[in-house]
């Protein structure tokens, strides 16, 4: 089994936790960034898990997603007044279902999975995603793939 890793930096975004008592029901803004662990169990023809310059169509889609993103979970109660905000420009809204450290690193891994099954036909999975919205706080989902291809 290989394993290698690749980590997308500088995505400034906000998002709020409304469920939270404390300060984080606040509309409060970090830069994030996402680091992707990936396996496969024979290297390619360059004798790499992944090449690391076939992120391109990957980090369009993260910088379009997250740069100068407004994230808010699909529950959130002020929902229709963050859709009107961004009806009116005030903000890039992007809703999630959980818009934590946590819930974003599922949406991401289930996000780069279909990713890597159109890149390399299923030879390459990520397993593990960790989001960062600073040097303090990360969360992580982490999966295994039972279905790999060992092309």
């Amino acid at each position: 089994m290989y394993i290698s890793t690749k980590k997308f930096i500088g995505y400034p975004c906000t998002h709020r936790q409304w469920k939270d008592e404390g300060h984080c029901r606040f509309i409060h803004g970090y830069s994030r960034e996402f680091t992707f662990w990936f396996k496969a169990l024979n290297l390619d023809h360059k004798n790499w898990v992944m090449d690391f310059g076939g992120f391109k169509d990957f980090k369009i889609f993260l910088d379009d997603y997250f740069d100068h993103s407004f994230l808010i979970n699909s529950d959130d109660p002020e929902l229709p007044l963050f859709r009107d905000m961004d009806a009116k420009g005030i903000v890039k809204l992007r809703v999630l279902d959980n818009v934590g450290m946590e819930g974003t690193s599922e949406f991401l891994h289930g996000k780069m999975n279909e990713y890597l099954d159109l890149k390399t036909q299923g030879r390459v999975w990520c397993f593990r995603v960790e989001t960062r919205e600073n040097e303090k706080n990360s969360g992580l989902f982490e999966q295994e793939r039972l279905n790999a291809n060992p092309i």
